[in-house]
């Protein structure tokens, strides 16, 4: 899965593709509670609720299409190596990508 994201101003906004087929996120956060709640909808196709908690450096939480089709996810920043990522982290300035894997494989 390729996934950007960017959170600002208490906005999720972002896009992406999978095995599904491409993507775009939108939603919102609290950066006090470090909760997230956004909708992910495949061009052309359905819709897919998740929720989520930042504990360090990732997003733990839930995906849900319908009463029958949930699962739970885990979303971290994609690392490179020790210098590289110091490097690029100084010179960075768009968001960072991230990786995503769903716990469990139906719909998404």
């Amino acid at each position: 899965m390729d996934l950007h994201l960017a959170f600002t101003g208490g906005k999720v906004a972002g896009d992406g593709n999978d095995d599904i087929g491409r993507f775009t996120v939108r939603g919102h956060y609290d950066a006090a509670s470090r909760e997230c709640n956004w909708t992910k909808t495949y061009l052309g196709g359905h819709d897919v609720a998740y929720r989520g908690f930042r504990e360090g450096k990732g997003i733990w939480g839930t995906w849900e299409i319908s009463l029958f089709a949930h699962g739970g996810f885990h979303i971290w920043p994609r690392h490179l190596g020790d210098g590289e990522a110091q490097a690029d982290a100084a010179r960075q300035t768009q968001p960072a990508e991230a990786v995503a894997i769903p716990h469990a494989a139906a719909g998404v």
